[in-house]
């Protein structure tokens, strides 16, 4: 089982990191009983309150049931339901209680072309902002974020420094989403995703693409590039 060290990390993360190792493991699978709050509570060195959160929210997700009386229960997922929560790459690596960094690979403002300005609703040629940022956990690539911003809804983009914060952080605070579309696929590595990942051209990848709405109309359109033997989706997701 993996170890988390525990002054990296909010202490309710170390209960869910080690739950969800074991589901993924296999050491419990669906229908399995999970241990129950109080041989958690004494395993951790943590309170009551501390399991329950760590709980609650694998609950939200959908990863594990709760019955009155009875226990959590690894849970089937039997259906994707209509709202994905959105998550911080920074706030999920720091969940595992790793390092996050961000190389800021490219950032500037320059011309939509067709395609892009259908992705931001904008007209062919209108203005844009071009983010790419390669995200690493403890040194490791993870994620290649290549991104186009509406400056309408982010006018300040460019000012931002996003090794500090990431993209998504900050137009979270500056746009608050009101709904987003997005495709999961798998997909090989062309020789660019390749060469930033640390990976040979034609290796299996993960790839995520969304596009996020505000009040003022689509904020960004984002492609999310994951090595697919580092990474595991995982998300919140509401009927």
């Amino acid at each position: 089982m993996t170890e988390i060290p525990k002054e990296l990390s909010p202490r309710y993360t170390l209960v869910q990191a080690h739950l969800r190792e074991g589901i993924k493991s296999g050491q419990w699978t669906v229908g399995d009983r999970l241990p129950s709050e109080s041989e958690l509570v004494a395993q951790f060195g943590v309170s009551r309150m501390t399991v329950n959160r760590a709980l609650r929210e694998l609950e939200q997700e959908g990863l594990i049931r709760r019955q009155q009386g009875a226990g959590s229960f690894v849970a089937p997922l039997e259906r994707v339901a209509s709202t994905l929560v959105i998550r911080d790459i920074h706030e999920e690596i720091a969940a595992r209680g790793h390092r996050h960094e961000a190389e800021l690979l490219q950032l500037g403002e320059r011309r939509a072309r067709r395609g892009e300005a259908e992705r931001l609703g904008l007209e062919a040629g209108a203005r844009l902002f071009h983010s790419r940022i390669l995200h690493r956990e403890n040194g490791l690539p993870l994620q290649l974020e290549d991104r186009l911003v509406n400056p309408a809804c982010a006018p300040d983009y460019l000012a931002q420094d996003f090794r500090q914060q990431t993209p998504t952080a900050y137009l979270l605070q500056v746009a608050p989403l009101t709904g987003a579309t997005y495709q999961i696929e798998a997909a090989a590595a062309n020789a660019e995703e390749a060469q930033a990942l640390g990976l040979s051209a034609g290796d299996p990848c993960l790839v995520i693409e969304r596009s996020s709405r505000s009040h003022g109309g689509t904020v960004t359109w984002v492609r999310l590039v994951h090595p697919g033997a580092r990474h595991v989706l995982t998300g919140s997701f509401e009927a």
